[in-house]
């Protein structure tokens, strides 16, 4: 098996309006502009690539400027990009950023809603020859069911990034994983529509570890679960009888200290990069995969952008405490 990460997922062309403060409904507020790539699928592909990972992205785009572009940037990062044509426009996403690096998203999906299982399957070979396959959900449900369920026949570890929180999704699709990473407003969102656990995400980082736990366990009993809290760290929690190498069904890594300019892509760094680390350190303790995508979205954070403001940090250049 290569050492390889495939990440199926999204492309956008991001407008980005950094302001001192995010707008409030009706009001006209003054802010830079600036425009890059994005896109969750296409940032977790920098991600990973930068992280050291023989990497793959499979996605759509749209017979235009953001297609070529796309192409054009995952050349010069040097990870190979395998795009359906779609004539839908290539999708984008305004993003509004305040002077505390906190940010507002809208996504206009364009090709990436077009993405096919037929398409998907074309890529069979691709899929079943990595380590590891990471997907989002700012691509079509079925699609990305599709790309875990070919992955986990073949023995392939799947890592399923829930996200965005509105995104539909079902029990089946979770089962598919062998790692979800829901931020605290997606493991809410849920708890609340596949177990009927009303969580306010506002308090997920708040609960104890065993109550944490406990809803981790409901939401998908085999897998593991790695809520993300931003700057609280990230909580872990694993199935008894799979710990994947700790010594430990749950635990916190608490966040990195950085000097944070810019969340916009830090939790796309922390996808990449779990990624990376889970598919070039395969034998190492999950404790160990998390400490580093930890670091690498960290400094992901120090950077104005996303898929721009990815470091190139490998598992082999940070000592893991």
């Amino acid at each position: 098996m290569s050492s390889s990460v495939v990440v199926v997922g999204s492309f956008n062309v991001d407008h980005v309006w950094r302001c001192e403060s995010l707008p409030a409904p009706g009001a006209t507020i003054a802010g830079r502009y600036s425009t890059g790539p994005g896109g969750k699928g296409f940032n977790q592909a920098v991600a990973a690539c930068r992280a050291g990972a023989d990497t793959h992205f499979v996605c759509a785009l749209g017979d235009d400027a953001g297609g070529a572009t796309a192409r054009d940037l995952a050349g010069e990062d040097g990870f190979a990009l395998i795009a359906e044509a779609s004539s839908e426009p290539t999708g984008t996403a305004g993003i509004y950023v305040d002077a505390r690096g906190r940010n507002t998203i809208v996504i206009g999906p364009g090709a990436n809603a077009a993405l096919s299982t037929d398409f998907l399957q074309q890529q069979q070979a691709l899929l079943t020859g990595a380590r590891v396959v990471l997907v989002q959900l700012e691509s079509p449900v079925q699609t990305i069911e599709a790309a875990l369920a070919a992955a986990r026949e073949a023995g392939v570890t799947t890592v399923l990034n829930t996200a965005p929180a509105d995104a539909p999704s079902t029990i089946g699709l979770l089962k598919l994983a062998d790692v979800i990473t829901p931020n605290e407003t997606e493991f809410a969102a849920l708890l609340g529509r596949h177990v009927g656990e009303r969580v306010d995400a506002n308090d997920v980082a708040a609960l104890d570890g065993a109550s944490l736990h406990a809803l981790c366990r409901k939401l998908v009993g085999n897998g593991t679960v790695v809520v993300t809290l931003g700057s609280v760290g990230v909580f872990v929690s694993h199935a008894d009888e799979n710990l994947r190498g700790d010594t430990q069904p749950y635990y916190r890594v608490g966040a990195e200290q950085v000097q944070a300019i810019d969340t916009t892509g830090a939790g796309d760094a922390f996808n990449g990069a779990l990624a990376a680390s889970l598919a070039q350190l395969p034998e190492a303790p999950f404790a160990r995969h998390v400490r580093f995508a930890n670091q690498f979205a960290g400094r992901s954070t120090e950077k104005e952008g996303a898929a721009a403001a990815m470091p190139r940090l490998t598992p082999a250049d940070v000592e893991i405490r």
